[in-house]
């Protein structure tokens, strides 16, 4: 009984030493993981960079419709439809300040056959998206090419269609679409004014013929008019500014 007391003391002396020692190798592993890196972040998916759309380049614009392309088979504008656009005859539109968006639509036509002309659709079928885009940026930074009626007779009669429209046929005036001085409204509607006659007439002819269906507006008001509407005001458009 005497040990007893001794005992319980050596017995209470080991376990404050174990439980010194096992702080001691706890403290010890929280070091050791604190010091560890921690675990990189997973890096981000990389995406594959999109170009972007190209620009639209007048100069390139310029150079295509003033000297073509030879080793793409790209024909120059020039030859028909003159210098900016200002061609010299009725045979081929003027297309000098005529809307970019209206140029390039009508390149797409002539490519994708809903505009019919055996010329053009051979000129456009070499041409990419971009080069229509920079041929027109091109040309409606030109001057407009300003003409004059030249019939007498029948000014009176295209000046009154292209205002108020032929009301008993249900023909609505030209001006409401193309402005009273031709000028038109950019991405919707072309430039008539200072147009060929020749050139107007033969459109409107061919869109009530259905030669021409690249507007199915203009299809049902050209049906409407007679020859004599058309030349009358083809004549007049071709005066206007």
């Amino acid at each position: 009984m005497l040990q007893t007391p001794q005992i319980s003391k050596l017995t209470s002396l080991r376990a404050s030493f174990a439980a010194l020692t096992i702080c001691a190798l706890t403290s010890i592993s929280g070091l050791a993981i604190a010091a560890d890196p921690a675990p990189a972040a997973p890096m981000a998916d990389t995406k594959a960079v999109v170009p972007g759309k190209p620009k639209v380049d007048a100069a390139v614009g310029e150079t295509l419709y003033s000297a073509g392309d030879a080793t793409r088979g790209v024909v120059a504008c020039i030859t028909c439809h003159g210098p900016k656009g200002q061609s010299a005859v009725g045979s081929w539109p003027k297309l000098s300040a005529q809307h970019a968006a209206y140029t390039a639509k009508q390149l797409r036509n002539y490519k994708d056959g809903t505009r019919a002309n055996a010329v053009m659709m051979g000129m456009a079928a070499a041409l990419t998206e971009q080069d229509m885009n920079n041929i027109a940026a091109f040309l409606v930074k030109q001057e407009p090419s300003l003409g004059v009626a030249q019939s007498k007779d029948t000014i009176a009669l295209g000046q009154s269609i292209y205002r108020g429209g032929i009301a008993a046929k249900g023909v609505p005036a030209c001006a409401g679409c193309h402005s009273p001085t031709g000028v038109g409204i950019p991405s919707q509607y072309p430039r008539l004014g200072g147009q060929w006659a020749e050139y107007s007439n033969a459109q409107l002819v061919a869109f009530r013929e259905g030669t021409r269906k690249n507007s199915s507006q203009m299809t049902t008001i050209s049906s409407k008019l007679s020859d004599q509407e058309m030349k009358a005001v083809s004549d007049y458009i071709a005066g206007l500014r």
